[in-house]
């Protein structure tokens, strides 16, 4: 299967990592929890090696990579107080449920 094809069937996602200095990391994958790990594990962005562990905040379903993509710009363009807001939104969605 080659790149194009493996895109259009994975889930991506946007996510937003709260990291151990309590400064937040936006990224996209298609697999979450392996992601995550990455990041504790040291192996993930240069940003969060120096700030594990790091936990999940939020995170956005989108329906392709380029969509993931211009999600995660968008959200890094936001400001800390709406990057929190958003954090917030989300964590009263998933309580409601």
């Amino acid at each position: 299967m080659n790149e194009k094809q493996n895109n259009c069937i994975r889930e991506w996602y946007v996510y937003i990592l709260q990291c151990s200095d309590h400064s937040l990391y936006t990224g996209i994958t298609n697999d979450i929890n392996r992601r995550i790990k990455q990041h504790n594990a040291g192996k993930g962005a240069k940003y969060t090696r120096i700030r594990r562990p790091v936990k999940l905040a939020a995170f956005f379903f989108a329906e392709n990579r380029s969509l993931a993509a211009k999600e995660e710009y968008r959200i890094k363009q936001l400001s800390r107080p709406e990057k929190l807001k958003l954090c917030e939104k989300q964590s009263i969605l998933k309580n409601m449920l």
